[in-house]
């Protein structure tokens, strides 16, 4: 069996996903555009030589709908021969594009592949591809579950109780957050990753949603963002302590990876910078929906033979800082491992974008910090967790 390697990863800025926001103008095809065709001109590839390309979107409607990747892959200028198609596992869409890709290239399938993936939340708003009057769940669902499920921010809350995590706990983990992307934003952590992008109205070169001067009072007076008072009597034990402070934005951005064997990497003169070492993807409570990071960080590390104590850095992404705290309750991670260079409370989370993000951020950061091990884990809608181990190169 082969090897499957990362040899570049690129992403724009993520910016503000609003009308008015960095990136508002630009179509996502464009957006994903960008990235690919930076992966493809900066590695002097032929893109004769690719042979697939997989992208993760979420809310695939509207400018992001029938195979948004495929019309990417064409608006960049990749040959009509390149294929191309689109995953939806939710906020891992894109990290799940690069399980495909990488488990494509290990089976001999590909020998050279761009996992990617884009979201313009600002042109294409969360759940718009639910229509008025349509339930995507079903019936069936709607019996195994017969209380009902909730949305994303009231699971945050869920977990906020059961892991007893206090608001305090949660604005300083995002604050943090703050301050490290921040500090990585001045030493060039990420310069060798963001592709400038021109717009309409200007070119954008770096992170819109990192604010450096975050601090525990003006968080200290953000609303709760969720409470409800149907969802008060279901739930008496929530404290409604997750407020837009400390989740994750709404954000527009794309990214990409490059992805062949170390024998094809040679062959073309290409380094890779790390091998993509082991996969797992576990299903979660969809009413907590957002734990599924524990028994996936669990069960990646099991297949990978490694325990906690091998894993030199974490990313795990911050949908909510209650997701990351408990992650690290029950994992006993050290904090000082996990998102050094902060995460998406700060960064931003363009959700089919972010699992690409993530995994050019930890590539980039075990080769800053001297590192081998990195473990990242996505939750994601309706109880589901990716997790890969990287091995720096």
């Amino acid at each position: 069996m082969h090897d499957a390697v990362i040899v570049d990863a690129v992403r724009t800025p993520i910016g503000k996903g609003k009308p008015g926001g960095a990136l508002h103008e630009i179509h996502p095809v464009q957006l994903l555009a960008h990235t690919l065709r930076a992966l493809v001109e900066r590695n002097g590839l032929d893109p004769e030589l690719i042979d697939d390309v997989i992208g993760g979107a979420v809310d695939q409607v509207g400018e992001q709908a029938q195979n948004v990747t495929r019309w990417a892959a064409l608006a960049a200028g990749l040959p009509e021969s390149v294929p191309a198609t689109t995953v939806d596992r939710q906020c891992g869409s894109s990290q799940q594009a690069v399980h495909f890709a990488a488990q494509g290239v290990m089976a001999g399938a590909y020998d050279v592949v761009i996992a990617c993936g884009v979201e313009s939340m600002s042109r294409v708003p969360m759940w718009s591809n639910v229509l008025p009057g349509t339930d995507p769940l079903g019936p069936g669902v709607a019996e195994r579950y017969p209380e009902g499920l909730v949305p994303q921010g009231i699971s945050a809350e869920l977990i906020a109780a059961k892991w007893s995590l206090s608001r305090e706990a949660m604005d300083e983990f995002a604050m943090s957050s703050h301050r490290k992307a921040a500090r990585a934003h001045e030493l060039g952590r990420f310069a060798s990753q963001i592709v400038p992008i021109e717009t309409p109205s200007g070119r954008v070169s770096t992170d819109e949603s990192v604010r450096p001067g975050t601090d525990l009072e003006t968080l200290a007076k953000l609303r709760p963002a969720f409470q409800d008072a149907d969802v008060a009597a279901r739930f008496p034990q929530i404290d409604w302590s997750v407020t837009a402070g400390n989740s994750s934005p709404i954000n527009d951005g794309a990214s990409a990876v490059l992805i062949t064997s170390s024998e094809t990497a040679a062959r073309l003169g290409l380094r890779p910078r790390a091998r993509l070492h082991s996969f797992a993807v576990t299903g979660s409570d969809p009413l907590l929906m957002l734990t599924g990071v524990i028994p996936a960080t669990e069960k990646v590390l099991r297949r990978a033979g490694l325990s906690l104590a091998d894993i030199d850095l974490f990313e795990i992404n911050e949908a909510f800082a209650s997701v990351v705290l408990a992650w690290q309750q029950e994992t006993g991670a050290d904090p000082a491992k996990v998102n050094v260079h902060g995460g998406a409370i700060a960064l931003g989370h363009p959700l089919g974008a972010s699992g690409t993000r993530l995994m050019g951020t930890l590539v980039n950061a075990l080769h800053h910090h001297g590192a081998r091990y990195g473990l990242q884990a996505m939750c994601e809608g309706g109880g589901q967790a990716n997790a890969t181990i990287l091995e720096a190169l």
